[in-house]
C-alpha cells in the first residue's frame, strides 16, 4: 500500500514538471511573438515616418518650381512688351535708319577704312624751271605750303577722299617737305605731286580757278598747275 502511494506521488510530481516545462516554454514562445510584432511595428512606423518626410520634401520642391516657373512667365511676358516697344520704335524710323547708315559710309569714306570709287579731280603741282637770274632756288620748287593750298580748298569744296601720289590722307595725316621731296605719313614721294581727289568735278575745279584763288596763288609762286576733271577715280583703303 505504502508502495503505491510513492508511486502515485512520484508520478503526481512527473506530471507538474512537465507542466511546468510546457508552461515555460509557451510563455517563451508567447513573449518571442510578442517582441517580433512589437519590433516589426516599430520598424512599418519608421519606415512610414521616412516616407512621410521625403513626400513632404516632393511637395515642397514641387510647390517652389510652380513658384519659379510663374516668375520665370512673368518675365517672359514683360520681355516681349519690351520687344513690342522696340518694333514699334523701330518700325516708324526706317528711313532714319537708311540716313544713318549714309552717314557711316560717309564717315568710313572719309576715315579711309573704305576703298573709294567716283569721279573726281586730279591736280599735278610741279617744280618750275630754274631760272639762274633767281637769288633763291626755293621759289621754283613746290613746298608743302603748296600742297596744303590745294588740299584746303578741296575739301572745303567737299572732297569726300583725297590722295597725294598714290597715298590715301586721312584725319590724322602729315606732309612735311624735305627739299625735293615732300614726307606724307612717313612715305616720301618726289614731285611731281599728283592730288586726285573724289567729289563733284564741277564744284570742285571751279572752286580751285577763283580768281584771287589757289591756281593763281600757285602761279605767282612759280609752281606748274595742272588741273584735269576725272570721270572715274580709284583709291585704296588705309
Amino acid at each position: 500500500m505504502k508502495k503505491l502511494q510513492n508511486k502515485q506521488t512520484r508520478s503526481l510530481v512527473n506530471k507538474r514538471i512537465i507542466f511546468s516545462l510546457v508552461c515555460l516554454v509557451l510563455g517563451f514562445i508567447l513573449a518571442y511573438s510578442y517582441s517580433l510584432s512589437s519590433s516589426k511595428k516599430l520598424s512599418g512606423v519608421a519606415d512610414s515616418s521616412k516616407y512621410f518626410e521625403k513626400e513632404e520634401s516632393y511637395r515642397e520642391d514641387l510647390i517652389h518650381q510652380k513658384e519659379r516657373n510663374k516668375e520665370l512667365e512673368n518675365e517672359l511676358l514683360t520681355r516681349q512688351l519690351e520687344v513690342r516697344e522696340i518694333e514699334k520704335s523701330l518700325s516708324g524710323s526706317e528711313e532714319q535708319y537708311e540716313s544713318l547708315i549714309g552717314e557711316a559710309e560717309d564717315l568710313r569714306l572719309l576715315i579711309g577704312m573704305l576703298p573709294a570709287t567716283g569721279e573726281g579731280v586730279k591736280v599735278q603741282l610741279q617744280d618750275a624751271e630754274y631760272n639762274p637770274a633767281s637769288v633763291n632756288p626755293n621759289d621754283y620748287i613746290v613746298h608743302e605750303s603748296h600742297v596744303f593750298q590745294v588740299l584746303n580748298e578741296l575739301k572745303i569744296s567737299g572732297a569726300e577722299a583725297i590722295t597725294i601720289n598714290g597715298q590715301r590722307l586721312h584725319a590724322n595725316s602729315y606732309i612735311k617737305c624735305n627739299g625735293p621731296v615732300i614726307t606724307v605719313d612717313g612715305q616720301q614721294f618726289p614731285a611731281p605731286f599728283i592730288i586726285e581727289a573724289i567729289g563733284d568735278p564741277s564744284v570742285l575745279v571751279p572752286s580751285l580757278q577763283l580768281t584771287g584763288g589757289v591756281l593763281d596763288q600757285l602761279v605767282n609762286d612759280n609752281i606748274v598747275v595742272t588741273i584735269e576733271k576725272k570721270s572715274k577715280v580709284q583709291m585704296p583703303a588705309l
